[in-house]
């Protein structure tokens, strides 16, 4: 133990009586959409009309925004979404960030990394409450439940390395117009402390 101390002293004399400062970095997130133009992504909308309902969903790019509108018909369905393809290697990452604004509702993001089950595609999605102001989110990948159709399943924890596509959903049984602006979508990490 005294070999040790004598050791840490000798390195601090050596660097002139100064130890060397420790800076803690937190690693910049990496910007999967920013939607500075409508040709970067394709999002499709998918409606419950392939189900029987009559929720209407519609998607733009405008000014840097990915603007998600429609109208929720609980009756008969009561969903709408819109999904894009995007392949990503987001091993060492621990979940989305999200810079959102849509007046209260509760949304749900979704990432695809093509697991399946008794082949179907298992969703996996995590929702998120929006207000009037714009809000960063983070969104860990382990806060994301897997499901089929609405189901719960048991299936491995969300594949970063893996990832096809991403989503949004609006499911939240409240019938009537609604909206989701989006500016950004990254992933990020945190730093090892």
């Amino acid at each position: 133990m005294a070999t040790f101390i004598l050791q840490i002293l000798m390195l601090v004399l050596v660097q002139g009586g100064q130890p060397e400062s420790i800076v803690r970095v937190t690693p910049m997130p990496l910007s999967l959409f920013e939607f500075n133009s409508a040709s970067e992504a394709s999002w499709q909308v998918v409606n419950d009309g392939v189900m029987g309902g009559r929720s209407s969903g519609y998607v733009s790019v405008e000014e840097g925004t990915l603007r998600f509108t429609g109208t929720l018909v609980t009756e008969g369905g009561g969903f709408t979404s819109i999904r894009a393809d995007r392949a990503v290697d987001l091993k060492g990452y621990e979940g989305l960030e999200l810079r959102v604004r849509g007046g209260g509702r509760t949304f749900e993001v979704q990432v695809d990394d093509g697991t399946r089950r008794r082949g179907r595609t298992v969703s996996r999605r995590a929702s998120f409450v929006t207000s009037e102001e714009w809000t960063l989110i983070r969104v860990p990948f382990t806060a994301f439940r897997t499901t089929i159709f609405g189901q719960s399943v048991n299936a491995p924890p969300i594949d970063p390395s893996n990832v096809r596509g991403f989503g949004f959903f609006i499911l939240d049984g409240i019938d009537g117009p609604f909206r989701l602006e989006v500016d950004a979508i990254r992933a990020y990490k945190t730093d090892d402390e």
